[in-house]
């Protein structure tokens, strides 16, 4: 009975505007969701999220209240963490000339931040290095590292390293620390200290942190040093904002110490302590309390932007300044190369797209390659075409010969070790990354040779995956009972992201009341049930797709409608809305 169940389609819909089946929730959550409501006084639809997410009755509150300090793992459960963060604290303690090495996106560029900050709270400054994204490529290279050695007794890699062999050799006898989360090759390369959850020789459980996590972690064990010498440590909770940030902008899972990490800090950044995020929160005009949707879809990719069409160092120095003036000039700057991007962007899109469409259907790869195409979208483009063809994707941009791109997965597909397979066969000059996103570096004429190959490498993986052409619906909600007090406490069931997902509220046999486009691509409607107050719902993006105009031409008539509940601000009032996925005629 409960497998019958579980093939019919919610709502009875097989099909919806959007060519979507409809799936309800599980019959074994429904039950687990009603004993987690029934002992715990919760609603049913906040009952159901602590169900999915596996939460006994009993733990409850203690999941909705997440504490870091109940959390937090042990630091020294990672490999050379002992050695890394004694190398740190010596470095600060006795005023060595220190150089951080980062990435240029919002990992490298918060992880950077960290450590300038931290350093900065014990009166010693550092150098911060990062690449630029066309002249030197991702990661360290043997140019600078050999540069940076010459000048200083340490230096750190952050965001990058793992695989770094060739280039870190450049360092001679200069140490060096690499903390980094992309997933380690077989041999390490020659640092003093290599903390990564993701090296071949860790057991994973900690393969969910950021960069920015492990330079926290290790932070964490060179406070304790310091502590034990009677020496004072910075604090630590003030640069739980920067953490948060690169926790949802690099698209970690939410999930364990990641939870508490974006949810404490949203509160720190809440207080806008913090020049650089208060600023580049101005500069979006984001004007409420922050949420994991504004760092993954406002202030990550203005900080992005720097490294993708400006200067690679932008975002970062943005993160780290204490100056108020300094914030602000460098987030207008920000914004308007965040507006440069967006038009690249939005070329390069459309090419790569009618490329793909013109290579024909595939079951297990999406990808596009382009003279010209600039390598600072190629990676935002990619995640464009996964989204569009619901496949892992590749867009790479061609310049003299050579290409570089960047690789986008879906759920349940690893992608960075596919890709770092295809390198160690000698398809790729170089690539790697983890289970989501990727990197790779190719020799032109191989390029249709490697994507063959890695197609053909994730092709089993995209036969067992579930869920292609489904739309998960959590559960039931009537518009009356879509009210401020229940999206908070949803909130607390929260931060929703990757591995976390927001739960989605079908509404049944809804009646249009109006319906009107924002733009030219957005759709804006109300719709009510018999007897309740109507609710206002948003579409983004329906205009372009059968969902906006169907729906347009539908006041009067019923629907079902599918989506996510938001919190938006109005005369200074809270009032909820609907975030519309997706609809069905009733």
């Amino acid at each position: 009975m409960a497998q019958k169940q579980a093939m019919t389609a919610f709502l009875d819909v097989s099909a919806s505007l959007s060519g979507r089946r409809w799936i309800g929730p599980d019959p074994a959550i429904e039950r687990a969701a009603e004993a987690v409501a029934q002992e715990s006084r919760l609603p049913l639809a906040v009952a159901r999220i602590l169900a999915t997410r596996g939460v006994a009755p009993a733990d409850a509150q203690t999941f909705l209240d997440p504490r870091l300090r109940d959390l937090l793992p042990d630091p020294l459960t990672l490999r050379d963490m002992a050695i890394a963060a004694g190398r740190i604290a010596l470095a600060a303690t006795a005023r060595q000339r220190i150089a951080i090495f980062a990435d240029y996106d919002v990992d490298g560029g918060a992880s950077a931040a960290l450590l300038l900050d931290w350093f900065r709270q014990q009166g010693h400054d550092a150098t911060l290095y990062i690449p630029d994204r066309i002249d030197e490529g991702y990661g360290p290279n043997a140019p600078a590292i050999a540069a940076l050695a010459a000048n200083h007794d340490l230096i750190i890699c952050v965001d990058c390293g793992t695989l770094s062999h060739e280039a870190l050799a450049a360092a001679g006898p200069t140490d060096v620390v690499v903390l980094d989360h992309h997933q380690g090759g077989e041999t390490l390369p020659p640092a003093l200290a290599v903390v990564n959850p993701n090296r071949a020789d860790e057991d994973g459980s900690l393969g969910h942190l950021c960069a920015a996590g492990v330079v926290f972690l290790t932070l964490v064990h060179a406070n304790r040093l310091l502590r034990a010498e009677g020496r004072p440590q910075p604090d630590l909770i003030g640069l739980l904002d920067l953490v948060a940030l690169a926790t949802v902008a690099d698209v970690a899972p939410l999930v364990g110490v990641n939870r508490a990490f974006v949810r404490q800090g949203l509160v720190v950044m809440a207080r806008r302590d913090r020049p650089g995020l208060a600023a580049l929160s101005d500069v979006a005009r984001l004007d409420s309390a922050p949420t994991a949707f504004h760092l993954g879809f406002l202030l990550g990719p203005r900080i992005n932007a720097g490294g993708r069409v400006g200067r690679a160092d932008l975002g970062a120095l943005c993160l780290s300044t204490r100056d108020p003036h300094q914030a602000a000039r460098l987030a207008t700057e920000l914004d308007e190369l965040n507006r440069d991007r967006r038009a690249i962007e939005a070329a390069v899109r459309e090419e790569a797209l009618a490329q793909v469409d013109a290579r024909g259907p595939s079951d297990s790869l999406a990808w596009a390659a382009g003279d010209g195409w600039h390598p600072g979208v190629v990676g935002i483009v990619a995640a464009r075409v996964k989204e569009a063809k619901d496949l892992p994707s590749v867009v790479i941009g061609v310049e003299r010969g050579i290409g570089k791109g960047s690789a986008r997965s879906v759920a349940g597909v690893d992608l960075g070790r596919a890709i770092q397979r295809l390198a160690a066969e000698g398809l790729l000059l170089k690539g790697g990354g983890h289970a989501m996103a990727a990197g790779l570096t190719v020799e032109e004429q191989a390029i249709p040779a490697a994507m063959a190959r890695l197609s053909e490498l994730l092709s089993r993986e995209m036969a067992t995956r579930s869920g292609a052409g489904e739309l998960r619906i959590s559960g039931l909600l009537d518009p009356a009972g879509a009210d401020v007090e229940l999206l908070h406490l949803l909130e607390r069931a929260g931060p929703f992201g990757q591995a976390a997902p927001a739960p989605r509220f079908a509404f049944a046999e809804q009646l249009i009341d109006s319906a009107s486009t924002m733009g030219d691509s957005h759709l804006r409607l109300r719709f009510r049930s018999p007897g309740s107050p109507p609710l206002e719902a948003v579409a983004w993006g329906a205009m372009s797709g059968p969902l906006g105009p169907a729906l347009l031409a539908a006041k009067g008539r019923r629907f079902h409608l599918a989506g996510k509940l938001e919190l938006s601000q109005w005369g200074g009032r809270e009032r909820v809305r609907l975030r519309l996925d997706d609809a069905a005629p009733a």
